[in-house]
């Protein structure tokens, strides 16, 4: 089973940038699904960006498109997600999740049965 603990949260100013990562541990990522969501206060916790195991195609929510990139570094077991051009909306937790194979309900929580802790990110104006 494989365990998952994010990183590289933080502080940023509107307009800024930050790299969060996904690190596993129990076994490599192969054959796993790889996601990012986040959860605003009071809100319910929503798809980001997604990368697909098998071909590397990435999938991203509307309201992050063209501003984060989801990428996989195979040699340390690693997910990121760069985000540029940050927006106070995109403020929350964010959590990696994985899965076993592919999901066409990609965007879904319950698609995923693996989930890091989270890590908060804060965008201020």
């Amino acid at each position: 089973q494989v365990q998952l603990v994010e990183s590289g949260g933080g502080l940023v100013q509107a307009g800024g940038s930050l790299r969060l990562s996904c690190a596993a541990s129990g076994r490599t990522f192969g054959g796993y699904t790889m996601g990012w969501f986040r959860q605003a206060p009071g809100k319910e916790r929503v798809f980001v960006a997604v990368r697909r195991w098998s071909d590397g195609s990435t999938y991203y929510a509307d309201s992050v498109k063209g501003r984060f990139t989801i990428s996989r570094d195979s040699a340390e077991n690693t997910v990121h997600l760069q985000m540029n051009s940050l927006k106070p909306e995109d403020t929350a937790v964010y959590y990696c999740a994985a899965r076993t194979g592919w999901s066409g309900r990609y965007h879904e929580v319950s698609k995923y049965n693996i989930w890091g802790q989270g890590t908060q990110v804060t965008v201020s104006s």
